[in-house]
């Protein structure tokens, strides 16, 4: 069992959480209609999940900005056309389901956790303002936030520099007195190449990314992040 990442409110002014893989369940929407779907829904989940990041992605590179929303519907609609034994009725209640997506178990206490230490919370997220406040809305976690910040002010994805500028500019916090919370290792090299101290949430396991760009710890879930008393 890895140690926990004890923070100390002393050097560190807030924790910053990425949104979707990290506090909420991406593949929640199509994995709790798996047996409606049937055989494909893993695959489905996954293109589909693919597809959104690599769109970011591309845009971002050739600086043009999209709401994340629209390229979660262009992403669901390309998974679909790659697995025509799945059902493209359900287009619909999946979209649906995806502004309602399921929080790990382990965000609501974590978030109450380290507010209760005297640390601010925060959202810093690719999706747009109004995906993230169904989403934050619907898994309860509106009051234990102190900012949901979209990249949106930026108009460009993450891994920018611009989109990780917005901490400082809605919290007033530096940098170096932000640790970063992601699921996504390549979250993970952004923050660090920025200069936040990024912990990795490596709920799956997976192996090593990025070298060069190091997160300062490496947990399996959300439960590890304490505050010294």
């Amino acid at each position: 069992m890895p140690a926990p990442v004890v923070l100390d409110p002393r050097t560190t002014g807030a924790v910053v959480f990425d949104a979707y893989g990290t506090l909420f369940d991406v593949h929640a929407a199509v994995m709790e209609r798996a047996a409606a779907i049937g055989p494909a829904a893993r695959a489905l989940s996954d293109l589909w999940r693919a597809k959104q990041l690599e769109y970011s992605w591309v845009l971002s590179l050739a600086g043009r900005y999209v709401p994340f929303w629209t390229l979660t519907e262009r992403a669901l609609d390309h998974a679909l056309a790659r697995l025509p034994d799945v059902d493209p009725g359900i287009r619909a209640a999946l979209l649906a389901a995806y502004r309602e997506l399921s929080a790990f178990a382990d965000a609501g206490p974590c978030l109450d956790r380290l507010r209760a230490g005297g640390l601010k919370t925060a959202i810093l997220s690719n999706g747009d303002p109004a995906m993230l406040a169904d989403a934050v809305s619907g898994a309860g976690l509106a009051g234990r936030l102190d900012a949901v910040i979209s990249v949106e002010e930026a108009g460009i994805f993450k891994t920018a520099p611009e989109a990780y500028r917005l901490v400082e500019a809605r919290l007033g916090i530096a940098p170096e007195r932000v640790v970063f919370v992601s699921s996504n290792r390549w979250d993970v090299a952004g923050a660090a190449a920025f200069g936040l101290d990024p912990v990795w949430i490596n709920r799956a396991g997976l192996p090593d990314e990025y070298p060069d760009l190091p997160p300062v710890a490496v947990v399996a879930s959300l439960e590890a992040l304490r505050v010294n008393p």
